[in-house]
């Protein structure tokens, strides 16, 4: 008889951290998922969907100063009802239950009463900021075993006892390899990688960061990758940098072509971040789960800070990440500064590159995650 999971997960981010341990499961085990924000596409080919579908503005991003207002407008509250129905309906049903991100899973499995076999927290982190009170309180009544981060967050729950296990970061083991050759398309010395995001403003990240590398002097100028999230056509980044798009012509799955001009070859490729970090010195990055895996895979990012990022988070982040990720002004200027800087240093480099590695990893999370849900 097969054994059959539950995975709720609430973003996109958190999909694609379950779609990950879903994948890794042996034969004889099933999964459903319930993607409780969004469209849950992270999941084709590996589990069918359950539960209502609810889109909001924010796609549970949380960066962007006034996105829970703006999803209270897009009618995040009328979710609610038919959330708990669901998880209500599904006690009983499954052989455990899996549950992906903040404490909103555990706190709608609390009101419906639905136990949660394994908790995977892939936000919080004892660089930045531990548990209060009332989640610890939350985590112990809904949750038989949680997966932290660090050491340190885990401490902290075992101390209030609960089965709490370091692992290590599990985003670091969604990094996404494939058919592209990044090395073989190296000619200068140093490599830059571009993350400008999955959400709306990506081409605008983009131009930005391209107006950047525009101002860095010829001998600077590296070997320029991007990765480009699904569904985001070549030709809208080309229209946004004011580019010239140019189709692939290596037959290679991964390859969208390059964007030229203004001296400027830029690689295009999707699907293939952990290919394009690990061929690349220095990273930009206005992206979330990507910029975790470039600092965990030891490169140093330097990030632009939007004025409608909310500071708390922004705080958050770069107490966790440390020095390993620079922010500067929203300015191409400060962005080329900081960027030429870096180029030119390589000690620098190292010494940014092996702090993330350290506050960021390490990879294997995914594996103690399935050994954990395959116990009896």
């Amino acid at each position: 008889m097969t054994a059959r999971f539950l995975f709720i997960a609430n973003g996109n981010g958190e999909d694609s951290i379950a779609a990950e341990i879903i994948s890794r499961l042996p034969a004889g085990y099933a999964a459903d998922a319930y993607p409780v924000v969004g469209r849950g596409r992270a999941y084709e080919g590996l589990a069918p969907l359950v539960g209502p579908r609810f889109d909001i503005p924010s796609e549970g991003w949380r960066h962007t100063k006034g996105s829970v207002a703006r999803d209270v407008r897009g009618g995040m509250l009328s979710s609610i009802r038919p959330a708990l129905s669901f998880l209500r309906s599904a006690r009983g049903r499954y052989d455990k239950v899996v549950v992906v991100g903040d404490n909103v899973g555990p706190f709608l499995c609390l009101l419906a009463g639905l136990p949660i076999d394994v908790y995977l927290d892939v936000f919080k982190s004892g660089f930045a900021h531990t548990y209060s009170a009332p989640e610890r309180w939350l985590i112990r009544r809904t949750c038989k075993t949680v997966f932290t981060r660090d050491a340190m967050l885990a401490e902290t729950l075992a101390r209030a006892g609960i089965d709490a296990r370091a692992a290590g970061n599990v985003m670091l083991d969604t990094t996404t390899y494939g058919q592209y050759d990044a090395t073989a398309r190296r000619t200068r010395p140093l490599a830059i990688v571009l993350l400008p995001g999955s959400r709306a403003t990506t081409g605008e990240s983009l131009a930005l960061q391209v107006d950047a590398l525009r101002q860095l002097p010829p001998d600077l100028r590296p070997d320029i990758f991007v990765a480009v999230a699904g569904g985001i056509a070549p030709t809208t980044l080309a229209q946004a940098t004011g580019l010239t798009h140019q189709p692939p012509t290596s037959g290679e799955t991964a390859d969208l072509g390059t964007l030229v001009g203004d001296g400027l070859t830029l690689h295009l490729a999707t699907g293939v971040t952990g290919n394009l970090i690990e061929a690349s010195d220095v990273v930009l990055s206005q992206a979330g789960t990507a910029t975790q895996q470039a600092l965990g895979l030891g490169r140093p990012v330097i990030t632009f800070d939007r004025p409608d990022n909310r500071r708390k988070r922004m705080a958050d982040e770069q107490a966790l990440m440390g020095e390993s990720r620079e922010l500067v002004p929203q300015d191409a200027t400060a962005l080329a500064t900081a960027t030429a800087r870096l180029l030119s240093d390589s000690a620098e480099r190292t010494r940014r590159g092996e702090i993330g590695a350290e506050r960021l990893g390490p990879f294997g999370a995914a594996a103690k995650i399935v050994q954990r849900l395959l116990e009896p």
